[in-house]
């Protein structure tokens, strides 16, 4: 057997594994989610990040992956009617603040400093895990932002503000360190398009709640909480939420979200960005919502059951291939013994013996065993079959090992 028709199945043993697709294009899921505004007559403010936080939450994304940014703490404010509270209708169905809520920056921490820290990693060693976004390359981030501000900033806290810039090259900086696979920017504030407007680096979807000039409004208020308790962009989008994407399953897509967004009901017009994405808006409407909202625990394949087929149908093939290629090597090996095993038998008797002589050569031959084996020619051929023939079987032992692995996860 020549060695070409050995390295010949290697690379095919290469390609199988290759084709099968084995990792997801993200493989973890984070969400920060930031209310700008404090005092009281902001209730509505909070409301809408917290709201979005239990649908996060709701969808899998646990709280060591969730950023919290809250300046005050309505619940706990002395004109709240229902103390230990937060509502985002009026009829106080869910408790927002609830008894499972994890606020990792309250109050005065809320600044615009530690935001783009937070974003960038630019903290020290003494900041603990729970306030830092540990996101790589293979992480997709709901930033979801939500207060007052105007064209190209937002307003934190009444005292200072983030301009579109100070977004746009926090996010390059992401960008640069490999921090983000994909980002979804969602922002709910008046003039809200403007702050995504400067926007650069790729990978980004963003929309926002009003256009230049067009204020964000108000869904409703609680007569009895006494301030309006939820603007109108978010409720709607989490009204598709909690309707359309129930679980996990969820097709739903990006597109389907923006695509219900309705001027009569919003009372703007809600905007849309698509060009930093790759392969621009089909590929980014193609998103699903569970991509930004929901979680990813383990490394799946896209394309569910079929995937799962083609990788088993190569594996199948695979193992196939290393036992033809151990069938030949044995074969070969078998049929270079015997042949060796000729050449020894004829090289010990060169002619006739006598019958004494032959009774006598195989009594000793009884009493003392062979101590001397002839030894088989190397060549080239043999050489590097079995070089060859090792190394396909390493090779895909290995492979076997790492599908069966991820078949197993």
């Amino acid at each position: 057997m020549k060695p070409s028709s050995w390295l010949s199945a290697v690379p095919a043993l290469l390609a199988a594994f290759a084709a099968s697709p084995v990792a997801a294009e993200h493989t973890s899921n984070w969400a920060v989610l930031v209310c700008t505004s404090r005092f009281w007559f902001n209730y509505r403010h909070l409301a809408n990040a917290l709201s979005v936080y239990r649908t996060v939450k709701r969808l899998g994304i646990p709280d060591s992956q969730i950023i919290l940014m809250l300046p005050d703490d309505m619940a706990c404010n002395p004109r709240n009617a229902f103390p230990g509270t937060v509502y985002s209708n009026a009829d106080r169905a869910v408790d927002l603040y609830g008894d499972n809520i994890e606020v990792d920056y309250r109050g005065y921490e809320v600044t615009v400093q530690n935001f783009i820290r937070l974003l960038t990693d630019r903290v020290g060693d003494e900041m603990p895990r729970s306030k830092r976004l540990l996101t790589d390359d293979r992480s997709n981030i709901l930033v979801y932002m939500t207060g007052h501000g105007g064209n190209e900033f937002l307003k934190f806290q009444d005292a200072e503000e983030i301009g579109a810039l100070d977004l746009a090259d926090a996010f390059e900086q992401m960008w640069e360190k490999k921090r983000y696979n994909e980002i979804l920017f969602m922002i709910d504030t008046c003039q809200a398009n403007t702050m995504y407007s400067r926007l650069y680096s790729p990978n980004i979807i963003a929309t926002g709640s009003s256009e230049l000039d067009q204020s964000s409004y108000s869904h409703h208020a609680d007569n009895d909480v006494g301030v309006a308790v939820i603007d109108r962009y978010t409720y709607y989008n989490l009204e598709f939420l909690e309707s359309q994407v129930r679980d996990l399953g969820s097709k739903k897509t990006v597109g389907d979200l923006f695509d219900s967004y309705d001027y009569e009901k919003i009372h703007s017009h809600a905007g849309v960005r698509y060009d930093l994405f790759r392969g621009g808006a089909p590929e980014a409407r193609s998103r699903l919502v569970t991509d930004f909202f929901g979680n990813v625990q383990n490394v799946e394949v896209d394309g569910g059951e079929n995937k799962n087929s083609t990788l088993e149908e190569d594996l199948l093939a695979l193992s196939k291939t290393i036992a033809e290629l151990r069938k030949r090597a044995d074969e070969q090996e078998a049929v270079e013994e015997a042949s060796g095993a000729k050449q020894g038998n004829a090289s010990s008797a060169p002619g006739k013996k006598t019958s004494a002589s032959s009774s006598s050569s195989s009594t000793s031959h009884a009493s003392a065993p062979n101590t001397i084996q002839s030894a088989k020619p190397l060549t080239d051929d043999n050489w590097w079959t079995k070089k060859v023939v090792g190394a396909s079987t390493l090779a895909g032992c290995g492979l076997l090992w790492g599908l069966s692995s991820y078949l197993e996860a």
